[in-house]
This record gives C-alpha cells, structure tokens and sequence, in this order.
C-alpha cells in the first residue's frame, strides 16, 4: 500500500471516529434549523449593511453605532442557541483531532518516530490569556 492509498484509509478512520459522526450531526442539526438559518441570514444582511454604511462619504455615525449593535447581540443570541453551543463544542473537538493527525504527520515528515511522537504540538504561551487553554 503507498503513501497516498494509506492516507485515504485514514480518510475512512476519520469517518468513522464519533468525533467526525458528532460533528457531521452538529452540521445537519444546524442546516435544518429554520431559526438558526433565519437569524444567520439576518445576521449576514447586517453585515451587508454596515458594510455599505462603512463606505459612504457621509457616514451616519448614529446609524453604524446602531448597526454594531445589532450585529453584537444577534451574534451573541445566535451563539447562544443550544444547537449552535453543541455545533461550535464539535467543531472543537473535530478540529482537536485534526490538529493531532497533522502534527503526528508533519512530526513524522521530519523525522520523528510516528510511534512516538507526541498526538499534539507543544503548548507554548503567546502572552495572551484571552485565547489560552491555560499553563502547563
């Protein structure tokens, strides 16, 4: 079996792993839902709008305030919907994995035992605690 057959077997495993099932549910739940669909939608005519608002000569400030503020909460209540909290805890959990499969390749591409090395990267501290998974 070469490289490229072996990748697409770990195609298949990626699959097959709940964390990939999970997540692939996550999505569907999310696509089908009406109000999650409407408020995005909502949400990205928003943007739109401000946008538009952004690049006129003669800016309404009260009118972009009132854009911002809009966008934030109908964010923060899209966000807030439990399908939407399941959806971004599954993606996390998905993208997790990935990170560890390509680490363990890229580790492994530059010479490290695939046996060995570790599942994921060496935690490192960026001097920002606002997207930390804390000190090790």
């Amino acid at each position: 079996m070469n490289v490229i057959e072996l990748a697409r077997e770990l195609g298949k495993a990626i699959q097959q792993d709940e964390r990939y099932i999970k997540y692939m549910s996550a999505c569907a739940d999310n696509d089908t839902d009406t109000d999650i669909q409407n408020k995005i939608g909502k949400f990205n005519q928003l943007r739109s709008e401000l946008s538009i608002e952004m690049q006129k000569p003669d800016k309404d400030a009260d009118k972009l305030t009132s854009l911002d503020r809009e966008i934030k909460e109908l964010y923060d209540e899209i966000m807030a919907m439990p399908k939407m909290i399941a959806f971004n805890e599954s993606k996390a959990e998905m993208d997790a994995l990935l990170s560890s499969v390509n680490y363990i390749i890229s580790s492994s591409a530059n010479g490290e035992d695939p046996e060995t090395c570790p599942a994921t990267p060496p935690q490192s501290c960026s001097g920002s605690c606002s997207s930390c998974a804390g000190c090790h």
